[in-house]
């Protein structure tokens, strides 16, 4: 996105220019014949898998979307959000929402990756013996 518009391949191999308010977003998919963002499910039905920040975007004509981010609040600030959607077996693998569609943004919750336990520093601190070692 570059001073307001946003640029897109179509699939003659055409560039088109669109103002970014005309645009509620932009969905990279699988398949171009299949169902689009809007037509597939657009929440979580339980928590995220995936690590980052689950959020809800709330468009300007009042449609809702989750999705999961990195875990980087900087991305928000940008021209748009790219997030990926609740449905991994979906059709629409991404989508871009430009800042201009946007009403505004949540943060549902924070996924983390799981802990791993730290090693003690010495390795015979708490060690049982076998068969009368040591």
């Amino acid at each position: 996105m570059q001073g307001g518009e946003l640029e897109l391949l179509s699939t003659e191999g055409t560039v088109m220019r669109l103002p970014g308010g005309q645009v509620k977003s932009v969905s990279f998919v699988r398949d171009f014949e299949g169902p689009s963002i809007w037509e597939e499910r657009r929440e979580f039905l339980a928590r995220p898998k995936s690590p980052g920040l689950w959020v809800e975007l709330r468009f300007r004509d009042g449609g809702r979307l989750e999705g999961v981010i990195p875990n980087d609040l900087l991305l928000l600030e940008g021209s748009g959000v790219m997030v990926t959607p609740p449905d991994p077996t979906g059709n629409t693998q991404r989508v871009f929402a430009p800042r201009q569609s946007l009403a505004g943004a949540a943060v549902l919750g924070v996924i983390g990756a799981t802990r791993r336990r730290t090693r003690r520093a010495s390795g015979k601190e708490g060690q049982i013996t076998l068969f009368g070692e040591g």
